[in-house]
């Protein structure tokens, strides 16, 4: 039985749709995460499943039972939003049980909840200090502990890490996935950010305008993507997209990841003119104004000494580029 079925789910506010009829499917233990830009829906589409938002037509089911008329606090779910939410005036232990002593659990089995959650999270030290006493990522783990705490059926996490900076982001993203493989858990991820998408996700959903483009693996999705939309927002510098005609090739659009495209000062197909260079250490990546193709991005792996306003010569790999029609679909 699947933890989490959707079925033909709509939302609507007033005479604009905003879900526009999907269907899924997470399984139980599943890292499913929810992936598009800005306004594609997926954080009302959480909502919808946590009940924080009525769904206009089709059917939420959790563990196999319809729950579009339950409400959230019986929905065994546990949520992490962005914002922490968090009582200033109560200690670590307080936030983190205050759901189990509202539900009337006793002290004792209240206390070795939150002791394991905290022992899980490395909370132990911080449990009578409060809120203001924290850095942002030790407030976004006690947000975790109070879900976890709860023991749901599902946890849903509504960008979790949005707020805080780079660093803090890698390391909360290493004990989310790390939390998941000890807890075994059911969990539904929201983020705008790919990379936090391929890095987690057991499945990703990719979201536009409301509908659901494809559903995969993180590597299916980078290695088999189904239309340009996908193939452009998945991977990270994203896919070069070539006027494949003007290349002689039998589709409207030819696409070719970065890595995939070779650079050189002597020969190629295309020439251009390096507009910008950046130096990352283990990566460099090129970045090539072409009167043809408009700017394309190469990326070579260790350190190369390609200047600006030099002119190179760009090829294509063709044996791993992907052809799409003038619809923006995949040719196979």
């Amino acid at each position: 039985m699947a933890a989490l079925t959707l079925v033909n789910v709509t939302k609507s506010f007033g005479k604009t749709d905003v879900i526009k009829g999907v269907d899924l499917e997470v399984q139980t233990g599943e890292f499913c995460v929810f992936v598009g830009p800005s306004g594609c829906g997926k954080s009302t589409l959480l909502r919808m499943i946590a009940g924080l938002e009525d769904v206009s037509s089709g059917e939420v089911m959790i563990n196999g039972a319809r729950v579009n008329d339950v409400a959230p606090a019986k929905r065994e779910i546990a949520m992490v939003f962005q914002s922490y939410a968090l009582y200033p005036h109560l200690t670590v232990r307080d936030n983190m049980g205050l759901a189990l002593k509202q539900a009337g659990q006793s002290k004792a089995a209240v206390a070795k909840s939150v002791d394991h959650a905290a022992a899980m999270l490395a909370l132990e030290p911080l449990l009578a200090r409060r809120p203001s006493e924290l850095s942002g990522g030790q407030r976004q783990r006690v947000a975790i502990g109070r879900a976890i705490v709860r023991t749901p059926k599902l946890f849903l996490f509504d960008e979790p890490l949005s707020n805080l900076d780079a660093a803090l982001r890698v390391a909360t993203r290493i004990e989310i996935a790390k939390l998941h493989r000890d807890l075994d858990a059911t969990m539904i991820y929201v983020t705008h950010d790919q990379i936090e998408a391929m890095t987690l996700a057991d499945r990703i959903v990719v979201l536009r305008d409301g509908r659901v483009e494809q559903v995969g693996a993180p590597m299916d999705l980078y290695n088999d993507p189904d239309n340009t939309f996908v193939a452009g927002f998945i991977g990270s510098p994203m896919m070069n997209f070539l006027h494949a005609g003007a290349l002689g090739m039998r589709s409207a659009t030819m696409g070719v990841r970065p890595e995939h495209l070779a650079i050189s000062r002597t020969a190629g197909q295309i020439e251009g003119t390096v507009s910008h260079v950046e130096k990352l250490g283990g990566e460099t990546l090129v970045y090539i104004n072409t009167a043809t193709q408009g700017l394309l991005t190469v990326r070579l792996f260790g350190e190369h000494d390609y200047r600006v306003d030099e002119t190179v010569q760009l090829t294509p790999e063709a044996a791993r580029a992907f052809h799409f029609d003038a619809a923006g679909l995949r040719l196979r």
